[in-house]
């Protein structure tokens, strides 16, 4: 099973705006969601995957300076799931979104590292026209 599934991309026009979800497996995380910092992170062929956003478990969260404004991370434990709500999409947030989760005790400093995370989604593509 799969531990991390996003959904909600698509295409969309310039200025538009989506909402991205991540639902974590029970499974592999059972009652632990709570522990654990989620992220998403980005990706378009022939580039390495970015940072985009992350919340901690704790809810504190962070923005890459290309998104700070426009997106915005949330979680919500009860139901295993975090999401990003895109704003004011541009061309250039083209890519596949992917959701991440890492247990870390030095994730205030290692956050928008992709390899610190221990699990990943498939992902889901995001297209936005100009």
């Amino acid at each position: 099973q799969v531990p991390l599934v996003e959904s909600g991309g698509g295409l969309v026009q310039a200025g538009d705006s989506l909402r991205l979800s991540c639902v974590a497996s029970g499974r592999t995380f059972g009652r632990t969601f709570s522990n654990y910092h989620m992220a998403w992170f980005r990706q378009t062929p022939g580039k390495e995957r970015e940072f985009v956003a992350a919340v901690k478990y704790s809810t504190i969260t962070y923005y890459s300076d290309s998104v700070k404004g426009r997106f915005t991370i949330s979680r919500d434990n009860a139901k295993n799931t975090v999401s990003l709500q895109m704003n004011g999409l541009k061309p250039e947030d083209t890519a596949v979104y992917y959701c991440a989760a890492a247990q870390r005790t030095d994730y205030s400093n290692t956050y928008y590292w992709a390899r610190v995370y221990d699990y990943w989604g498939q992902g889901t593509q995001v297209t936005v026209s100009s």
